[in-house]
Order: C-alpha cells, then sequence, then structure tokens
C-alpha cells in the first residue's frame, strides 16, 4: 500500500503548485478584509496635542492657556489638560478641562531650584470619554526660565 504512494510522483510535483494556488486566493482574501477593515472608522484614533501659549514663562503666578488640538488641529473640547512638575518644581498638579474651543486655562506657579536657569513643566491630556483620541506621544512642554 505505501509502495503506491511512494511510486506516485504526481503529488510531489502537484504540491507546489497547489501551494501557489493557496497562497494567491490567500492573499486576495487577506487584501478584501484589510479594505473591508479600514473603511470601518470605529478602530481607528486620533492622536492629540497640546498648545500651550505661552511656552515660555518666568517663575511664579502665571496663567497658561492649553489649546487642545486633533491630528489635522481641529479643537477638541471636554479634554482633561493636566500639567506637572518637570525639571521646573510645581506645587502639585494643575488640571483643567477644554471648553468648545478646545482652550483650557491652568493657573500655576513654577519654582526653579538655586542655581538652575531654566526647567520645564510637563502637559498630558485625557481625552473625552467615548472619544477616537488618544494622547500617546509627548506634548509640547512650558519651558521656565530665570528672567
Amino acid at each position: 500500500m505505501f509502495d503506491a504512494f511512494r511510486a506516485d510522483r504526481r503529488a510531489i510535483e502537484g504540491l507546489p503548485i497547489r501551494l501557489v494556488i493557496a497562497l494567491v486566493i490567500g492573499v486576495a482574501s487577506l487584501s478584501v478584509m484589510m479594505n473591508m477593515l479600514t473603511g470601518i472608522q470605529g478602530l481607528s484614533t486620533t492622536e492629540l496635542d497640546v498648545r500651550p501659549e505661552p511656552e515660555v514663562v518666568e517663575p511664579g503666578d502665571r496663567s497658561i492657556e492649553l489649546t487642545v488640538v486633533g491630528a489635522d488641529g481641529t479643537a477638541v473640547a471636554d479634554a482633561t489638560v493636566l500639567v506637572k512638575s518637570g525639571s521646573a518644581d510645581l506645587d502639585g498638579v494643575r488640571t483643567a478641562t477644554t471648553g468648545e474651543n478646545g482652550v483650557a486655562t491652568v493657573s500655576a506657579t513654577p519654582a526653579l531650584r538655586p542655581n538652575q536657569d531654566e526647567g520645564t513643566l510637563l502637559i498630558e491630556v485625557k481625552p473625552p470619554a467615548g472619544s477616537g483620541y488618544v494622547d500617546r506621544r509627548g506634548n509640547t512642554k512650558v519651558l521656565v526660565v530665570r528672567g
């Protein structure tokens, strides 16, 4: 019985063409499925960015406007913005929520240590709940310089 399979050379010759056909059909099917998935917007996310104004401040009581925008530059409402110490000191974390225009105003009192001429404040964004936004990349930092 096994001698019949050993003597049959067609199975060995036919196998590669069958694999090639299966591969071509598999790639075509995968292409169709990927096209269907890219049309679904619910699976995509948009990166958020923050534009602080001013970007450079001196130590002491300051008011900083933080504009949250999507990848296309449109304002994002209801995002929570956090400002915290980087290499500059800040007493605690300051938070604010963006309005309809995508702007949040934070009052902060940054400080520099002795013999420190500059430092930074870090900014994070928590996207609105249920939105397609994320904040994975680092945002613009606020530079604190001794005047």
